[in-house]
This record gives structure tokens, C-alpha cells and sequence, in this order.
């Protein structure tokens, strides 16, 4: 039976990406630089008129999970996609990317794959409209016990947690994972999937979690408070270890009595998309492998750098070429 130093569980979403003009966005009536999400039918309509469609797996925790694999650890890949052409696609270039993606396409699944429909207009504004498909239909049948079981430490994405199936199957999990010696986390994802969720997202953290990681908006959105220090300071009285990105204003990292605020570098980002995914990654790969928090959070750090420096979620560099530059590897 495989053991995985780490597995996400996520919504399996392609992105597709298509250049535009802005009176092709006015014509189609997409609203420029915004994520919006979108039902069956205009994600239809949207896809056929895409040209010159550049297709990627996509999806945050999946983000962070290939940048960890990316980082050389042994990881997998918990998400839910259709038998169609894009499901397919998803789960061999998963695969290709050295992640084990655990379930084959579903046959006759209830709805399409997964779809983010992203039009890059010529000043490089992207305009995402996400058809959340089968991906949000994920339940407990779909971790099996064997993976979550068998794991050093899982990854859970926020978004998920939208449906009541989707709940249970982080409990199921997160159990599993337990009574196999791992520890879990979330990627809280989003100050709205919070607002929607807030008294199951507590008890998820204080009685089921290891860790818990977020920027500062969605650390405040867990107590409704604008007070940083004070939600903190709660969170990590109801977790043993809390990690909390602050854009250009550093990385803090809270774990009993320790704390560590760590500076970054201030720099011009291309394209801001997916820096927190693969600071997770990074972080991820250190805990993972045994390094203190300070190094885990540094790893964390140059792999947000380095992704923000291109257009696009996920690393392009050689990772272990730059760690071991920088003396982390």
C-alpha cells in the first residue's frame, strides 16, 4: 500500500485561457478583471467561444499539491471529475506532473468537469468566469481510506466546504488521517466561504485540525473582527499551529507560545495568481520534511516569489535549484 508525504483534497478545476480584446468582453457581457461564478449553460456558450484555447489544471489546493510535487515529495491528489475530454485531461496532467491524482474520471457523472473560462485581455487584466461542475460534488466516497490513511499530512481547500457533502467528507478524513499518525489542514480560501460556514469552519479547526493556513483577511473573517492580532491570537487558541500570509507585509506563523514573523521581499508581482497556493506548497514541503517553522515559512516565501514573477499558478522555475541557492535545501 503507498504512503504519501502529502495529499489534497480539492476542486478539480481546468483552466482554460483564451486572449481577447475588450469589445470581445463588452459583446460576450463579462465583466473585466473579476472572478465570477457562472451556471452550466453560460460556461457553455463562453467555451465555444474561446480561441486559441490554452488548457491547464487548475484548482488551489490542486495548485499547491503539484507545487509540492514539483519540491520532489511523494503526493497525491483527491478531487472529482467527469469521463468527458477536460476530466481526462485534468487527470493525466496530474499525473504527468508527478502528483497521483486517486480517482479515475467518473462515468456518467452528474454534471461536466470542472471549467474556469479566463480571457487575458492585451493589458494583461484577466477575467475569470468558473463553472464549478462535478468538482463541488465531492463526498466521502471519493477519499478513500486507504490514501487518507496513509499520509503524512492532508490538505484540505476551504471552497469545499459549501456542501454538506463536502463537510463530511473532511471529518471522515480528517479522522482517518488521524488514526493513521498524519496530521491535516485547510487552505480557509475565502473570506465569503467563511461568512457562509463560520460556526462548522470553528469546530472543523478546534477539533479536528493540526493547522491552519490563510491570509489576513480570512484569519479576521473567522472571529468578524478587523483586528489582526486579536483573530490570531483566538485562532491559535483553538489550533496548535497557525500560519497567516500578509502579501507584502511577511509571513506569520504561530505554534504554542512560539511566534515568527518573517519579512519578505517587496516586489512587483506579473501576475499575483496563486501566490498563496504555492506558499502553502512550500511551507508544506518543509513540514513535511522536518524542517523548523522559520525554514518552512522562508521555503514558503521564495516559492510565493518565484510564481508571482510569471503569468500563472504554478511554479515554472527548477524550485530545488533556487532553495538550495538561497541555502534551504
Amino acid at each position: 500500500m503507498k504512503t504519501y508525504q502529502l495529499v489534497g483534497i480539492g476542486n478539480a478545476v481546468v483552466d482554460v485561457i483564451s486572449q481577447c480584446d475588450d469589445n470581445f468582453l463588452e459583446i460576450m457581457g463579462i465583466e473585466k478583471g473579476i472572478m465570477q461564478l457562472i451556471e452550466r449553460e453560460r460556461g457553455e456558450v463562453l467555451y465555444a467561444a474561446m480561441g486559441e484555447r490554452v488548457q491547464t489544471p487548475g484548482g488551489s489546493v490542486a495548485n499547491t499539491i503539484a507545487g509540492a510535487g514539483a519540491l520532489g515529495l511523494e503526493a497525491a491528489f483527491i478531487g472529482r471529475v467527469h469521463d468527458d475530454a477536460l476530466g481526462h485531461f485534468y487527470a493525466d496532467a496530474m499525473n504527468e506532473d508527478g502528483v497521483d491524482f486517486v480517482n479515475p474520471p467518473i462515468e456518467g457523472g452528474e454534471l461536466p468537469t470542472s471549467r474556469s473560462m479566463i480571457f487575458v485581455s492585451p493589458d494583461g487584466e484577466r477575467s475569470m468566469n468558473t463553472y464549478l461542475g462535478i468538482s463541488s460534488e465531492l463526498s466521502s466516497t471519493d477519499v478513500p481510506k486507504s490514501v487518507a490513511g496513509n499520509t503524512g499530512i492532508m490538505f484540505l481547500e476551504g471552497y469545499l466546504f459549501d456542501k454538506d457533502k463536502g463537510k463530511s467528507a473532511f471529518l471522515e478524513a480528517a479522522r482517518d488521517c488521524h488514526l493513521g499518525g498524519g496530521k491535516i489542514g485547510i487552505a480557509i480560501s475565502d473570506p465569503f466561504c467563511v461568512e457562509r460556514h463560520r460556526a462548522d469552519f470553528l469546530s472543523l479547526i478546534e477539533n479536528e485540525l493540526d493547522f491552519v493556513i490563510g491570509n489576513e483577511d480570512e484569519i479576521k473573517s473567522l472571529f468578524e473582527t478587523d483586528d489582526l492580532e486579536a483573530a490570531l491570537a483566538k485562532t491559535a487558541a483553538i489550533c496548535p499551529l497557525v500560519v497567516c500570509t500578509r502579501s507584502g507585509d511577511g509571513v506569520s506563523v504561530l505554534s504554542g507560545d512560539n511566534r515568527i514573523d518573517l519579512p519578505v521581499e517587496k516586489i512587483v508581482p506579473v501576475d499575483a495568481t496563486g501566490a498563496g497556493d504555492q506558499f502553502a506548497a512550500g511551507f508544506l514541503f518543509g513540514l513535511a520534511t522536518g524542517r523548523d517553522l522559520e525554514t518552512c515559512a522562508r521555503i514558503g516565501c521564495v516559492c510565493a516569489r518565484e510564481v508571482i514573477q510569471h503569468i500563472g499558478p504554478r511554479p515554472e522555475a527548477n524550485l530545488r535549484e533556487i532553495l538550495r541557492n538561497e541555502g534551504l535545501l
